[in-house]
């Protein structure tokens, strides 16, 4: 590619750079999913919650911004490639949200908090991140096959702009900037968010961020030598694989993914020291540590099966308007909002 710089580490490098912005929404601009939903059901602020749709309409925009200028193809994207299952996206996205009321974190939270210096996340990224694979390549793989094989849908369009394609004749981009700007448009339509604008900017920053994940792997796929996938910003599989390159570079390499798990713990890190919140946190409950890693390993499962998390579906997949995306971000939604509802009933989980 460049001299002395390979496809996968240039691929490493447009990933930290957006994880770099998306650590420090995580920390700046409180850019929090879980923190959203309990916002939204319990506090009565739906702010965090546009943020979240702001941010899909922001990345929509852009995405769809490169489709028109020829700089992204969709059909690339892994999230077209791969099997349609509605049934394992909400399946999935359940048991995904129900795992993040558990531990109080998704892996991108987890991600950020851990950055902080918080110890407990750094358990629930271990835990994510193993159960991941043990799902996606590993004991319990055949499973997945064969789950996928039985549930899967045939279907030439894996999107709404590529349905409305084939129903009105009008070009994807142009229907997917429609969508997009929608999105937008309902996310913005509030008071509420208009009175803060730092929610409005980062929620910009993160899409961006997704944006420029889809530009950079779309242009080194087509101009560089490995034949590497058209992705954007995900927390599920790259746990796994960052632990794969810190244990053995053989068994696993530098990849987008890992330099998007490294940037977020950067921009974590100088988001927490800019707001004086740096600082080192550890479990001191057996029966929260026990909920912890059940919810991690719930949150591993779910979002192999939904095929991303709260940010590789909920906005990364979303901003293509995937089929799936809508469902699994309602699934994770409505687990989310059981596992919260049981936590405050005084759901136990043993001593």
């Amino acid at each position: 590619m460049f001299d002395g710089l390979t496809d996968a580490g240039l691929l490493a490098i447009i990933g930290c750079a957006g994880g770099l912005v998306l650590g420090l929404a995580a920390r700046l601009g409180r850019f929090c999913t879980l923190g959203a939903i309990e916002d939204f059901l319990y506090q009565g602020s739906d702010v965090r919650l546009r943020m979240w749709v702001l941010a899909i309409g922001v990345a929509g925009l852009g995405a769809f911004t490169l489709v028109s200028l020829g700089a992204l193809d969709p059909s690339d994207s892994i999230y077209h490639l791969a099997p349609w299952s509605p049934l394992l996206g909400i399946l999935g996205g359940l048991m995904f949200g129900y795992g993040m009321s558990l531990a109080g974190n998704c892996g991108f939270g987890a991600l950020a908090r851990f950055g902080g210096g918080d110890l407990r996340s750094f358990v629930i990224v271990l835990v994510m991140g193993i159960s991941a694979y043990v799902l996606l390549s590993g004991p319990l793989a055949s499973l997945r096959v064969a789950a996928i094989s039985f549930t899967e849908i045939p279907t030439q369009a894996k999107s709404y702009p590529a349905l409305l394609n084939s129903m009105t004749g009008l070009p994807v981009a142009v229907l997917g900037l429609a969508l997009s700007a929608a999105i937008t448009a309902a996310a913005l339509w509030s008071r509420a968010i208009w009175s803060d604008p730092k929610a409005i900017f980062w929620s910009a920053m993160v899409g961006l961020a997704i944006v420029s994940g889809w530009a950079g792997t779309y242009w080194v796929a087509h101009h560089g030598f490995s034949g590497t996938p058209v992705a954007s910003h995900t927390f599920t599989s790259p746990l796994g694989e960052t632990l794969l390159f810190l244990m053995t570079s053989s068994g696993g390499g530098l990849s987008f993914g890992v330099g998007s798990v490294f940037g977020v713990l950067a921009g974590a890190f100088v988001g927490s020291l800019f707001k004086g919140h740096f600082r080192w946190e550890a479990c001191e409950d057996p029966r929260e540590l026990k909920r912890q890693v059940l919810g991690a390993v719930f949150m591993g499962f779910g979002a192999v099966l939904a095929m991303g998390c709260t940010i590789g579906q909920g906005i990364s997949a979303f901003s293509l308007m995937t089929l799936n995306a809508p469902l699994v971000f309602a699934s994770i939604f409505a687990g989310a909002a059981f596992g919260l509802r049981q936590l405050i009933m005084g759901l136990s989980f043993g001593r």
